[in-house]
């Protein structure tokens, strides 16, 4: 006869499995630890089946709109961090941000001599991940109720700080908190794309060794800053932005409904997570146009802008990402929709940057991401986009690029 714990043993196997399979998993450590840690235990009352799911979060808090402030998140991005930290036995780790399992995942990794402080901003979220926690046997975990914002200095300096949030800005107290040869594993949102980035010491600043692709809840307390969302067309058609002051949105409304051109550009379309990433920090004016199915139905927009697509922004013109087969493979050419009175130019500007990522970067080493303090000026910053954020100023240049 089997049993709950039989069939939750042979789902976290089949998850570790999985995860290998995707490449997302790689370290021996890493894969022992899930498969040790009893993930349901953290997810009480759903089904095993939703919380083994390799990639599926769980949902554990609503706002009053029904807006999810707290989950417990796919593993693969859990899995994604944790190899990024590149944890050993005996260091002290930092989580922002407390659902309970990945500071469990934590606690294996770093063992009995390490230590482990989970700190959130909700007392529910605190006592709910204090509960499971003990459930699950890792009572050696600490979680506090606290502002992020100010990381948490009894425990410092910290080998590693994980944070499981989105965030908009690194806070001051996290780069004087971190250990001089530690890490900041942070989800940072620039110019509205997320990526989970780990940031060294660099001298007087940060610089990043890595990020890939996630998404995650946004960070609350006082380093929360809410991303705009700008209606084009009800709450059919909409822009996130950052930079709002920047924008005709006036104009971008009449040019939805304009004529449109369509441009291509010879790039076959795949690595879409490192393009959306150079488009993002190439365009003097950046966004991303997202849409509903009935939009996509009615013509205003293509069915790229389901999810949010990066789009280049223009006065009252903008154009944005799509694709196309390639006929005779199972291959897709990249290339761009524009609206508005400069729709051919600004086409044509977002297909050179196609070009130029495909010529110079496709298969290279990435971005560069630096964090500097807000009041360093600009003639003392290197080469590339400047992202301004309340607490510093981070510098996101691509070393393998042409200077134009």
């Amino acid at each position: 006869m089997t049993t709950q714990r039989d069939q939750a043993e042979g789902l976290r196997e089949a998850m570790v499995r999985q995860l290998q399979d995707w490449g997302d998993l790689r370290s021996e450590a890493v894969a022992e630890a899930l498969r040790t840690v009893p993930r349901h235990l953290f997810a009480p009352g759903e089904s095993l089946e939703d919380v083994y799911a390799a990639n599926q979060a769980v949902v554990t808090k609503r706002d009053e709109q029904g807006l999810a402030i707290s989950s417990l998140s796919a593993t693969h991005i859990q899995v994604t961090m944790l190899e990024q930290a590149q944890l050993q036995p005996g260091m002290r780790v930092l989580e922002v941000g407390s659902g309970g399992y990945n500071a469990a995942l934590i606690a294996e990794l770093v063992g009995e001599t390490g230590h482990v402080v989970s700190v959130d901003i909700d007392g529910d979220i605190v006592e709910r991940a204090r509960g499971c926690l003990h459930a699950a046997g890792y009572e050696r975990v600490r979680v506090v109720c606290g502002d992020a914002e100010h990381g948490y200095a009894p425990g410092a300096p910290w080998d590693r700080i994980i944070v499981t949030a989105g965030a908009w800005d690194i806070p001051p107290a996290w780069i004087e908190q971190l250990a001089p040869y530690g890490r900041i594993v942070v989800p940072l949102r620039m110019r509205s794309l997320t990526r989970s980035v780990v940031f060294v010491h660099d001298g007087d600043h940060l610089v990043s060794t890595g990020y890939r692709l996630c998404g995650f809840v946004p960070m609350r307390g006082a380093s929360a800053r809410e991303e705009r969302l700008i209606p084009l067309e009800g709450s059919e058609v909409a822009l996130r932005a950052e930079e709002e002051q920047l924008l005709d949105v006036s104009g971008l409304r009449q040019a939805l409904y304009g004529q449109w051109v369509q441009h291509w550009s010879g790039v076959r379309f795949d690595q879409v997570d490192e393009l959306d990433f150079w488009i993002a920090t190439q365009a003097p004016v950046f966004g991303l146009l997202a849409a509903r199915q009935d939009a996509v139905e009615r013509g205003l927009v293509t069915r790229a802008a389901l999810r949010g697509v990066p789009t280049l922004l223009r006065g009252s013109s903008f154009a944005y990402r799509t694709k196309r087969p390639i006929e005779g493979t199972d291959e897709f050419e990249t290339g761009v929709y524009a609206h508005g009175p400069e729709a051919d130019a600004v086409a044509d500007e977002y297909v050179e940057l196609l070009r130029q990522w495909d010529r110079d970067l496709r298969g290279g080493s990435g971005a560069r991401i630096e964090v500097f303090p807000a009041i360093r000026p600009t003639s003392e910053l290197p080469r590339g986009r400047i992202v301004e954020k309340a607490h510093t100023r981070v510098v996101v240049s691509w070393p393998g690029a042409r200077k134009p």
